[in-house]
């Protein structure tokens, strides 16, 4: 397996991964799968300040994880939001966990020192892997998000990445 930067020639793929999560699951509150361009856009608009990288097996992408902005108040700028998806006959092999390293390395060296990551509950394997991944959490909103005919709560953890004075991220 490698990971490496997404470009937009990896939208059609990243967007066949997420389609199931939006149609078919609470773990992302998107009601309709954006489409290849769509997805193009969201990883050119990434890669300007944040980073989304791709895992690919066999010249196939099998997972992707990005990070944007956590809030827009300048006072957040060190701050960013992540994410991680794997394709479904892919989980449960350390892709997720390869991503997302390759993803904080990325994000500390941009000057990024505060990672926070939404899990819609239950979700055991998201939050096992964000906790073994260094994040501890802060808090549940309950009842936060309408999705599948019911509420749904979203737990957020954090992660404090770099050392020293944080720098304007690049």
């Amino acid at each position: 397996m490698d990971v490496r930067p997404a470009t937009t020639a990896d939208a059609a793929a990243c967007a066949a991964i997420y389609a199931p999560y939006v149609t078919g699951s609470v773990i992302t509150f998107e009601s309709d799968p954006p489409d290849a361009a769509a997805m193009a856009q969201r990883i050119a608009d990434a890669q300007r300040a944040h980073a989304w990288l791709v895992a690919e097996r066999a010249g196939a992408v099998i997972g992707y994880a990005y990070a944007g902005p956590w809030k827009a108040r300048p006072a957040y700028r060190w701050s960013a939001e992540v994410t991680v998806y794997v394709a479904g006959d892919a989980r449960r092999g350390g892709i997720g966990r390869a991503l997302y390293a390759a993803l904080f390395d990325r994000l500390e060296a941009r000057g990024y020192r505060t990672l926070v990551g939404g899990v819609t509950l239950p979700n055991d394997a998201s939050v096992g892997l964000h906790r073994a991944m260094g994040f501890e959490p802060v808090g549940t909103f309950t009842r936060i998000g309408w999705k599948l005919g019911q509420w749904r709560d979203v737990h957020y953890l954090v992660k404090h990445i770099g050392r020293g004075a944080p720098e304007e991220p690049r």
